[in-house]
């Protein structure tokens, strides 16, 4: 079983900064990929950010140049630096881990508004 937990998100005026985290802990394997989804009331499930643990990111065009994604494989958490925000980008932010055939788990999610 694994085990993921999610911190860091809020309320943010834009323009503003916040960073998420996520750890997961139990059965986690060398070989895998963790990111970030963000879905927003009334829209689809959208793709943020990804990084496998070893390999290039890659990222959403909405938020290529202003989020980063990194990872700590020695922790087993995964991390979101979110800059420049914008309205668009309130939504409910959930990380996953992807480990081949044995599918995805998720985060319980964490809101990110940004408002003024």
């Amino acid at each position: 079983q694994v085990h993921m937990v999610e911190s860091g998100g809020g309320l943010v005026q834009p323009g503003g900064s916040l960073r998420l985290s996520c750890a997961a802990s139990g059965s986690i394997y060398s070989i895998n990929t963790m990111g970030w989804y963000r879905q927003a009331p009334g829209k689809e499930r959208e793709l943020v950010a990804r990084i496998p643990s070893s390999g290039i990111p890659d990222y959403a065009v909405s938020v290529k140049g202003r989020f980063t994604i990194s990872r700590d494989n020695a922790k087993n958490t995964v991390y979101l630096q979110m800059n420049s925000l914008k309205p668009e980008d309130t939504a409910v932010y959930l990380c996953y881990l992807r480990q081949g055939l044995l599918g995805d788990n998720w985060g319980q999610g964490t809101q990110v508004t940004v408002s003024s």
